[in-house]
């Protein structure tokens, strides 16, 4: 018996099974436009380049806004880059035919998807245009910030049109970034580090994920276990991508999700400010506070903006175990899914529940992900000049695509999101209370365990990344 009622996120359960599945589900169709950009990259800069200097011929074709000083037209005709405004009509062509392919083929039509994105993605060019504003991008205020800023203005005041709601993909977008993002998860980063980083990232993130779900339903006795769940993924995983994955696997309601990943932009920002600040105050070493940072600041960008600010080891420290702690997000999501099936959601009246239910809530972008992962992986190792094909192919276009994916996921997050929804949830100010307890567990965990795996136990284990 399901315990949440109400609009939920898509998935699997309520699409079709068998073949046709393959075509009728968002996750299904998140790993095929992901992979497929994938490929399409790789092949590129396999056929454009030569075995020593791989080159990616599409990067003057996708592009992102540059930054700017005192006049916003700069961000898009960048003084020495003729492209930016080539490079950003590219993405837009190719993810509105992407994203507009899976839409029609899942019966939800072309035209009107296509419209409402082109709305869409123009509030996410202008979130792009107010981040790259040299002073805003002073403070590290991202784009995802001001991507939810943007939509939030709009659905709160004059509402979401509703010739732009069937563009409205958070999942759709967030999902197909999260397969594009695996091809950057290389388990060379995590042999780089080695026990320690794993430590720090596989041992800390589990139990301060089921500390603070404990917390949450036993202390403050919050009512939704999806909100629950989402929370204490989001703050003690990896931020946004954990609480996609998590809010898939428990069904949870995207007001829910909404409230999770609003709260956790807000706290990285105040973490990425004040965790380098507090580090140099106490006198931890870079390597210290880089695994500190990179195991508790939620998003990847974020944990390198804040370790660059201690200088170049800590930032390699801190991205190498926070890329090791994103392998996790599978990992969550598939037990998130057999635990809400097995015990959540189990009628205690009737049957066991089948490794086919399990099946069917997890989330199938995870596999794309996973995939993603092993294949750049073994090029990255295996191919000759492998780690200049693989930084080809993702520096020269798939993190361009990834960061636009995630754009446009915040700006639909924020266009679905009324305040007088989100009201409810903040009942007694519990979701805040259970984010605010479980990132300060998670402040003091990580920080011993980085102190004993980096200080004691392996004080040599992070010397490689200086080489």
């Amino acid at each position: 018996m399901s315990t949440t009622d109400g609009p939920q996120l898509d998935s699997d359960a309520s699409q079709t099974t068998g073949t046709n599945s393959l075509l009728g589900s968002e996750d299904w169709w998140a790993v095929w436009i992901g992979g497929g950009l994938l490929a399409f990259c790789l092949a590129s800069v396999l056929v454009a380049g030569s075995a020593d200097a791989p080159a990616n011929p599409l990067k003057s074709w996708l592009a992102k806004p540059g930054s700017w000083s005192s006049n916003p037209i700069d961000s898009i005709f960048v003084a020495g880059e003729s492209n930016s405004i080539q490079g950003v009509v590219g993405v837009l062509v190719v993810s509105s035919v992407a994203f507009g392919l899976g839409s029609l083929v899942m019966g939800r039509g072309f035209t009107s998807f296509a419209i409402g994105f082109c709305f869409i993605f123009l509030l996410a060019t202008l979130a792009y245009i107010l981040a790259g504003q040299k002073v805003v991008k002073s403070y590290n205020l991202e784009y995802a910030l001001w991507a939810l800023a943007v939509g939030l203005l709009i659905s709160n005041t004059i509402g979401t049109p509703s010739w732009a709601k069937p563009a409205v993909r958070t999942e759709f977008f967030i999902k197909t970034g999260l397969v594009l993002l695996g091809a950057e998860v290389l388990f060379s980063r995590l042999l780089t580090l080695g026990v320690p980083g794993i430590f720090v990232a596989w041992v800390v993130t589990p139990i301060v994920l089921v500390t603070t779900f404990w917390f949450g339903q036993k202390i403050l006795g919050i009512d939704s276990p999806s909100l629950n769940m989402v929370i204490s993924a989001d703050m003690s995983v990896c931020g946004v991508s954990a609480a996609i994955a998590t809010a898939a696997a428990c069904k949870a309601k995207k007001e829910e999700l909404s409230l999770a990943i609003g709260m956790s932009l807000s706290f990285t920002v105040v973490m990425m400010v004040l965790m380098p600040a507090v580090i140099n105050a106490m006198g931890i070493s870079q390597v210290l506070g880089g695994a500190w940072m990179g195991g508790t600041i939620d998003a990847t960008g974020a944990v390198a903006a804040a370790g660059s600010m201690l200088g170049e080891e800590a930032l390699q420290v801190a991205a190498t175990v926070k890329m090791i702690q994103n392998i996790l997000i599978g990992v969550v999501a598939f037990f998130v899914a057999v635990f809400w099936v097995v015990y959540i959601e189990r009628d205690k009246d009737g049957p066991k529940p089948s490794v086919g239910e399990i099946w069917t809530r997890f989330p199938k972008f995870i596999l794309g992900f996973v995939a993603a992962s092993i294949v750049f992986s073994c090029i990255y190792a295996s191919v000759d000049n492998g780690p200049a094909i693989v930084d080809a192919v993702i520096k020269g276009s798939t993190k361009t695509l990834r960061g636009w994916f995630f754009c446009l996921a915040f700006v639909s997050i924020g266009l679905e999101t009324n305040f007088k929804e989100l009201a409810k949830f903040f009942k007694g100010g519990k979701p805040l209370i259970l984010y605010v307890v479980g990132q300060s567990f998670n402040l003091c965990l990580t920080l011993f365990m980085a102190w004993l795996m980096f200080e004691k136990v392996f004080p040599q284990a992070a010397a490689s990344l200086g080489k």
